[in-house]
């Protein structure tokens, strides 16, 4: 089985300082990476916040949870990522997604396609990203983009490219993830284009059950190689597992049992939550777990008993 990881989402900071000082927080607890996503709200700019929380550190890595690809073409976006994986030496996890937050997409003007052609661009992007990681000169004809003698430099540090991750909550996108990518995010549903009722449905555990088994049927016999990730909506450590379930339960629409058992759930004492991740790995090959900054010192002795275990 896979090594325990933990990231940390953070969207923003105070000011420079306060954002470099994060990152070295985490890497003094033991997290694994620091991630940022990828809106048009309050929310700093990726790249750059990247780049500086990379800088800040020295064993840290840093990723993006998720880029939208609807507005970051491939060639532009390549070049971007070897860049920052150059200068990282390596410490980059490229999130990559189909864009799903509609309020985005009102914002920049741009037209907000059905799911299945925001997945097929996302598909093409994955492919062209791959080539001209290899240092190919790539000329590319597809249904979404055109490339004539396209040529990606400087080259990234790490070999054919940096870590790349793909989550989703589609048996479409999570086939996608299982071809193509180096880590699996195993996430509900945002077919909605917001969080609303309907995706906060599709966080139960029998939801999540049927996502790692579509990702078992188009893994086959690679499935225990597989890196899967969950991200942490809601991480609570010393309360009562029983009673936090129960608190959450009407906010989730769902019984307090499948709150409690849920994936993006983590809640009770930290023997409890210790247990619950042991259990979850040896279940559902769940290994690396994302929680939001918040959660980060309560959830500090839990990473320290189980990061890299």
């Amino acid at each position: 089985m896979r090594p325990f990881r933990f990231g940390v989402q953070y969207s923003n900071a105070a000011d420079g300082a306060a954002w470099r000082e994060r990152a070295r927080q985490l890497e003094d607890l033991g997290y694994s990476t620091m991630f940022i996503p990828d809106h048009f709200g309050d929310e700093w700019g990726p790249l750059v916040a990247l780049t500086v929380a990379a800088e800040a550190t020295r064993q840290l890595k840093v990723g993006s949870l998720v880029l939208d690809n609807d507005y970051r073409h491939p060639l532009v976006l390549a070049k971007e990522l070897a860049t920052l994986d150059l200068v990282s030496e390596g410490r980059l996890e490229v999130g990559l997604g189909a864009g799903w937050l509609r309020t985005d997409y009102d914002q920049a003007g741009l037209a907000y396609d059905a799911p299945a052609k925001r997945v097929s661009r996302l598909e093409e992007s994955v492919q062209l990203l791959r080539r001209l990681w290899t240092g190919e000169t790539v000329s590319f004809s597809g249904e979404h983009y055109e490339l004539s003698g396209a040529t990606c430099l400087p080259k990234p540090h790490t070999p054919g490219g940096p870590q790349l991750l793909i989550g989703g909550g589609s048996r479409r996108v999570l086939r996608l993830a299982v071809e193509q990518a180096d880590i699996i995010g195993v996430n509900p549903r945002l077919a909605s284009g917001a969080i609303d009722a309907e995706s906060i449905a599709s966080t139960t555990p029998a939801a999540y059950t049927e996502r790692i088994g579509w990702i078992k049927e188009a893994a086959g016999g690679r499935f225990g190689d597989l890196e899967l990730q969950s991200l942490v909506f809601v991480a609570q450590i010393g309360r009562p597992k029983a009673v936090v379930a129960e608190e959450m339960a009407a906010l989730m629409g769902y019984p307090a049992a499948d709150v409690a058992a849920s994936s993006t759930v983590l809640v009770g004492t930290e023997d409890e939550v210790v247990e619950t991740l042991l259990e979850r790995r040896e279940e559902m090959g769940l290994s690396y777990w994302v929680l939001h900054g918040a959660d980060v010192d309560a959830f500090a002795p839990v990473v320290a008993r189980l990061a890299g275990a």
